[in-house]
């Protein structure tokens, strides 16, 4: 099954923009760290897509809090299947705010 774990902490000194950061490491095997930063309360959705756009993995589809938050990706889709190396492109997409970058899998 797909492992991400969450992690999220609320800052007093919280940033007034949303944020989302390149992965870390990138390229990366077997995972990577997904970076980001909500100001408000916002329902969340951070998706990945193989390089022919379809979509391959879901890691967050929810209502957040406020502050920095980080989801680890092991390279495995939905059905937790792990995906071939290759370009990968990951979608954030909170209130109005949508950021789209690009890591590599390596094998």
């Amino acid at each position: 099954s797909l492992s991400v774990d969450v992690e999220s902490q609320t800052d007093p000194r919280l940033p007034s923009d949303y944020h989302m950061s390149q992965t870390y490491p990138n390229p990366f095997n077997p995972g990577t760290e997904i970076r980001y930063i909500c100001p408000l309360a916002s329902h969340v959705t951070l998706e990945v897509f193989n390089i022919a756009g379809q979509k391959v993995a879901t890691l967050v589809d929810g209502r957040v809090s406020p502050g920095r938050h980080s989801v680890w990706w092991n390279g495995e889709d939905d059905s937790g299947k792990q995906l071939a190396s290759g370009i990968y492109f990951y979608r954030l997409e909170a209130g109005e705010f949508a950021a789209t970058r690009k890591m590599i899998l390596l094998k």
